[in-house]
């Protein structure tokens, strides 16, 4: 079981972070933006995540006989997931600290830029650099900022390891036979 949860929470974790680097160069020519990059931003993570899947039905078929339990399914999901979460943390950690130091700065004038086109008032622009200025403070810390990216990705693995598991406890769904 440990084998099946580390290749595939690392191929989930190396798909979704080399999306990432691969999309990163595209903000900065103005291609994405922090709207349509979010859409690919999760996109992968399904993508990537879609090894959840892969990794229940595995240990299903191979070391089960082809019978899985809903929470056995969702364990090796949820294992998966976390493996997946921490390959994805550390991948921005590192380019955080390298050449993404700017993202919040970034971030921030994206969404000012977008208030202001969508006619917020001064006062409300003035309110969300307050929260930003706040959120970035935070953003600075190591810990903070590592849990803050887990808790990006790892909802969108909760809910793949919740239906993966739900599918896969009935004996007959794509079975190996």
């Amino acid at each position: 079981m440990k084998k099946i949860i580390i290749i595939n929470g690392l191929i989930a974790g190396a798909i979704v972070s080399s999306m990432f680097l691969i999309t990163h160069p595209l903000f900065d020519k103005g291609i994405l933006n922090y709207d349509n990059g979010m859409i690919i931003g999760y996109t992968s993570m399904v993508i990537g995540l879609s090894l959840v899947f892969v990794g229940i039905k595995t240990y299903r078929d191979q070391h089960q006989k082809g019978v899985i339990t809903f929470g056995k399914g969702v364990q090796i999901g949820l294992l998966i997931t976390l493996v997946a979460s921490i390959v994805y943390a550390l991948c921005w950690e590192v380019s955080f600290n390298t050449f993404a130091s700017d993202y919040t700065e970034k971030y921030t004038q994206h969404y000012v830029d977008k208030m202001k086109r969508e006619g917020a008032s001064e006062t409300e622009i003035t309110q969300m650099r307050t929260e930003m200025a706040e959120f970035n403070e935070y953003y600075k810390n190591p810990i903070i900022r590592f849990g803050v990216t887990i808790m990006e990705i790892a909802p969108v693995g909760i809910v793949i390891t919740l239906i993966s598991a739900a599918l896969l406890r009935r004996k007959e769904f794509l079975s190996a036979t």
